[in-house]
């Protein structure tokens, strides 16, 4: 517990600087920094030589850190959450699921797709929790690879280009194999539901 209390501390105290870290999610190893800064968020699309074009998803830890994104959201995004956490239903508690919702705000301007929407996720996994938690604010997840490379299932396939160009590693679950990447559900204010990936 000490460990994880002081790796929480050491990543927040990066992020505030404006740096981004390579930790362990609930899903796959990811990058992440401040949702809300847009330097940060533009140093991870060029680690992993992606167009800002293709948006990144962000962690938060709850219900009031959503409505401070989206003024609206969906009655059906409540039930799709409360699925992917229910403990009666195995399959979806081993697989989170990850939301698109529209018209985001107080989040940087280059973490909005051009439909004017965002991809979001409710953590429960210790760490990032805490994290979110300790920043009081959602925190950028994008998959520890270059893009176009297969995302990497455990630390050690993570390349060493990656470890180079993050300003911190976490230093926990590094040899525990990752769950699988999240599925995704796009949901419009007007409720249309679209899965991207199951």
């Amino acid at each position: 517990m000490e460990n994880l209390n002081e790796e929480v501390h050491k990543a927040f105290e990066v992020i505030q600087q404006g740096g981004i870290i390579l930790y362990p999610t609930d899903t796959v190893w990811g990058i992440g920094c401040d949702a809300t800064n847009p330097d940060a968020i533009a140093k991870i699309y060029t680690l992993k030589q992606r167009t800002e074009t293709q948006s990144m998803i962000v962690l938060m830890n709850g219900e009031k850190m959503m409505y401070n994104v989206f003024k609206d959201i969906p009655e059906v995004a409540w039930q799709i959450i409360d699925l992917s956490g229910s403990s009666d239903s195995e399959q979806a508690k081993q697989k989170p699921t990850t939301l698109i919702l529209d018209k985001p705000r107080n989040v940087a301007p280059n973490l909005i797709a051009v439909d004017n929407t965002l991809g979001i996720r409710i953590v429960k996994e210790p760490f990032c929790f805490k994290l979110i938690e300790k920043m009081r604010k959602p925190l950028v997840s994008t998959s520890a690879n270059i893009s176009g490379q297969p995302t990497p299932i455990a630390f050690k396939d993570i390349s060493p280009e990656i470890i180079k160009g993050v300003d911190y590693v976490v230093n926990l679950h590094r040899d525990k194999i990752a769950g699988k990447p999240s599925t995704i559900i796009k949901l419009t204010n007007d409720s249309q539901v679209k899965v991207i990936r199951k």
